[in-house]
């Protein structure tokens, strides 16, 4: 990775594979890629903050939001570039909790949204994310098997997240609508940089940001001479899980309730 940092403790981490390294804090400001990838969790007001703080620095020519829809974005183009005002524009959005996003909002030069409609999903979970993507499927790999021993720890990840309430072998259909979000958020950011230039910074979940399965392997198959970075956020000095350049494992977590609760009722 091209990404250099001033700290010598970061500059030697260049020379480690991937995940090697965590950090509980990082400094944005000499970064030079193409694509910055900044994953989350999705409630933690850390890992918001730390994306703020990267947009900031960073100053990229769009970023790209999991948590909106190319028509919500586009109503947030004119809002003042500040966090009540982003809050205001993007209340009644689908995404539930995307007024804990004003600050990274705010941040943002161009808003661009990448979240796929709920007859996308569905179409990926019944017919395959080939039949949704379109033409382009072939072209970022979507009409490809993934290998056996990918496939069966997808499914068991996706029955796991869905608390086992539905049948393992239902998981399939969840690991194409998986595939075909990873591939689509990828289209998205190869379009923001044929618009508007690099960088472009991606908002999305760790899921989304792994190297090893996520958006980047998208990104690389379609344009390998890419640089891409990809950093992952954990909570309570642990790493998400899966594979980036590096993970920042500084942030608590927020109070949670069990996801799973209303299925043991």
């Amino acid at each position: 990775m091209r990404m250099m940092f001033r700290t010598a403790l970061l500059a030697a981490a260049a020379t480690l594979s991937p995940a090697a390294v965590s950090f509980a804090a990082t400094d944005w400001s000499d970064f030079s890629g193409d694509v910055l990838i900044l994953g989350e969790f999705h409630d933690n007001a850390t890992h918001h903050a730390e994306q703020a703080k990267a947009i900031r620095l960073i100053e990229p020519t769009a970023v790209v939001y999991e948590m909106l829809t190319p028509a919500e974005a586009d109503a947030l183009g004119d809002a003042p570039r500040n966090p009540d005002s982003m809050a205001a524009a993007a209340d009644g959005f689908h995404w539930s909790n995307i007024a804990d996003y004003a600050d990274v909002l705010a941040a943002s030069p161009v808003i661009v949204g990448a979240a796929l409609s709920r007859d996308d999903m569905r179409g990926a979970f019944t017919d395959g994310a080939a039949a949704v993507f379109g033409p382009d499927a072939e072209r970022f790999g979507l009409t490809t098997a993934l290998p056996e021993d990918e496939q069966a720890v997808r499914e068991q990840a996706q029955f796991d997240a869905h608390c086992e309430a539905m049948p393992l072998e239902m998981m399939g259909g969840m690991v194409e609508a998986q595939r075909l979000r990873d591939a689509a958020f990828a289209r998205t950011v190869m379009d923001a940089l044929d618009t508007h230039g690099s960088p472009v910074v991606l908002i999305t979940g760790n899921g989304h940001a792994r190297m090893d399965w996520g958006v980047p392997v998208y990104l690389s198959r379609v344009q390998p001479d890419l640089d891409v970075t990809s950093v992952g956020q954990g909570e309570r000095q642990e790493p998400p899980e899966g594979v980036y350049s590096w993970t920042l494992n500084g942030a608590s977590s927020p109070d949670r309730e069990d996801p799973c609760a209303v299925f043991n009722q």
